[in-house]
């Protein structure tokens, strides 16, 4: 069953001869506890696509469902409790509320809907993500990738359908990086959740289960990533032959 169903998605910036076409018939969809890397280069319409994806902005025209529900035929309220719900973000800058400690960044989203938190799904959090030791920390006080874990954690814990993922090692170093993407691929299978991660790191990419490409607003799916790197390992083999 796919969790996401983006149809003829387009996104155009102004009017007449400033118009900018940043999403040109963008479809594609996504089986529930898929872990898809988005990759493009800066411009291409990677992070508009994100956008629409997350209800942040509207498109000027198509259709997204996630899990089955029209997100742009709901109404503003009922769009933003649905996202709130549904919907966990994680930030490059990691977006984390300075005057609060690890947990309380984490709790945070839960407290914000007036829900009772859920302590044995925040311990095992904790556990995972290799926070205990620095519960009660502040965002100051914790490494580049520590901080990018709280960040995890808090888009975890309401237990969303869909995480969308916004170059989340862009200021990490390589080891960091590594742990952030191995926690992601891991949230992907232990709670089968689905994740749309933009990364302009091919290399990264190529750990997610499917690529997917956006180039001058147009997107193309290579599929699974294994099969991509096949392919481009063949094209190495063929290239070097060429030359001998």
């Amino acid at each position: 069953m796919n969790l996401l169903e983006v149809k003829s998605i387009y996104k155009t910036y102004g009017t007449g001869e400033t118009a900018v076409k940043a999403l040109k018939d963008v479809s594609f969809s996504v089986p529930k506890g898929e872990f898809v890397a988005v990759v493009g280069e800066s411009g291409s319409g990677k992070s508009t696509l994100l956008n629409m994806l997350g209800a942040l902005d509207v498109p000027t025209a198509g259709k997204v469902f996630i899990d089955g529900r029209d997100i742009f035929g709901m109404k503003e309220s009922a769009l933003t409790v649905f996202r709130r719900r549904n919907i966990g973000f994680i930030f490059q800058a990691f977006n984390l509320i300075p005057e609060l400690d690890v947990e309380q960044n984490i709790l945070f989203p839960v407290l914000l809907d007036y829900q009772k938190p859920d302590r044995k799904y925040l311990e095992e959090l904790l556990g995972v993500l290799n926070l205990k030791e620095r519960r009660h920390h502040l965002p100051n006080q914790l490494s580049g990738g520590q901080q990018q874990r709280v960040a995890i954690g808090r888009a975890l814990f309401t237990r969303p359908s869909l995480i969308l993922a916004d170059e989340p090692t862009g200021n990490l170093d390589t080891q960091n990086s590594s742990e952030v993407i191995a926690l992601l691929k891991e949230a992907s299978r232990k709670y089968e959740q689905t994740i749309i991660m933009i990364t302009h790191n091919r290399g990264i990419a190529m750990t997610a289960d499917r690529i997917l490409e956006v180039s001058d607003g147009c997107l193309t799916d290579f599929g699974r990533a294994r099969d991509v790197h096949k392919t481009s390992a063949a094209c190495r083999t063929e290239r070097e032959g060429d030359c001998e």
